[in-house]
């Protein structure tokens, strides 16, 4: 699933091609919105919060989330496009361009005024203006007991870390994913972690992975073999998700 660093960067390529500018073709290819059109309406801006998106014009906001196979693409009017056509959801169009939302997970139209509820249930944007490190931490914090490696994936302590880069986390941080959130030595110093990842694979890529798709690689600090272990979970679509991690430098937290 794309994290929040690819959304980011998505968006910032939809601001680049849409922002300020009007709207001469919408196609909306989900049966909700098959009849909408918002031609001739100006696009004043293009964001991101944690994996969500959003363009938004003076009447309502285009909320998208990428889900699992979801992409943006950005062609010039009339260019071959680079995924099937079939799986396009949603396309805009301004003079000499279109951005086309090939297998998007979520398509909605909200009035401006309640984009927020797309976002209300989420915690602190690790790449947004009003990140609060503090409010992560607690949120973090009101689930003690719960393996590190699988809080760092709920949205709702802090939006934008998916697979790939809780195992860069933990990885960084030398904590074992399975240890509980209530045992990890410095937790604050793990979340100021996670969002200068984050800030560094938005702002500076590409980015190279230093633990995660590494099983059977060694190690680069130490030199040991990379494991690829599945965290147990109370949801089944995270249980089958594999986490990254250095046995020898990442030691399991002791069972009393």
């Amino acid at each position: 699933m794309p994290e929040g660093d690819t959304v980011y960067l998505a968006a910032a390529r939809l601001r680049t091609a849409l922002a300020g500018r009007e709207l001469v073709r919408t196609d909306f290819r989900v049966p909700r919105y098959a009849t909408l059109n918002l031609r001739g309406e100006v696009v004043e801006s293009v964001g991101s919060y944690g994996k969500h998106l959003f363009v938004r014009t003076p009447r309502v906001s285009i909320h998208t989330h990428l889900k699992m196979e979801g992409v943006w693409r950005v062609y010039r009017t009339g260019q071959r496009w680079t995924k099937p056509g079939f799986t396009a959801r949603l396309i805009l169009g301004v003079e000499g361009a279109e951005a086309v939302g090939f297998s998007l997970g979520l398509v909605e139209v909200l009035p401006r005024a309640d984009e927020h509820t797309a976002t209300d249930h989420l915690g602190p944007d690790l790449l947004g203006p009003n990140w609060d490190a503090a409010e992560a931490v607690r949120r973090l914090s009101a689930e003690p007991g719960r393996p590190i490696g699988l809080a760092l994936l709920e949205q709702r302590n802090l939006a934008g870390i998916g697979n790939i880069y809780r195992s860069e986390i933990c990885y960084l941080r030398r904590v074992h994913p399975a240890t509980p959130v209530g045992d990890v030595p410095d937790l604050p110093g793990l979340v100021d972690e996670a969002q200068r990842v984050l800030t560094k694979a938005a702002h500076e890529p590409p980015w190279r992975a230093l633990a995660y798709g590494r099983q059977r690689q060694p190690c680069r600090r130490c030199g040991n073999g990379m494991v690829v272990h599945l965290l147990a979970d109370d949801h089944a679509e995270r249980a089958e998700r594999g986490i990254y991690f250095c046995p020898h430098c990442q030691p399991a937290p002791s069972r009393d």
